[in-house]
């Protein structure tokens, strides 16, 4: 149990350092760029719902 707490502090750390080091260096996205992003992320989102889902029932 307690390796597993190690592991889950270790990823969050590494998390939270990624996190704040390539926040710095990101450019804003244009609106275009967004709309773009959003409909894949949807898409995405859709497809993995379907997927549960047939997991859960098949």
């Amino acid at each position: 149990m307690t390796n597993l707490l190690i592991i889950l502090a270790l990823l969050f750390a590494i998390l939270f350092l990624l996190v704040k080091v390539l926040e710095g260096r990101a450019k804003p996205l244009s609106a275009e760029q967004q709309g773009r992003l959003s409909r894949w992320i949807v898409i995405l989102v859709f497809i993995s719902i379907v997927l549960g889902l047939v997991r859960a029932f098949f």
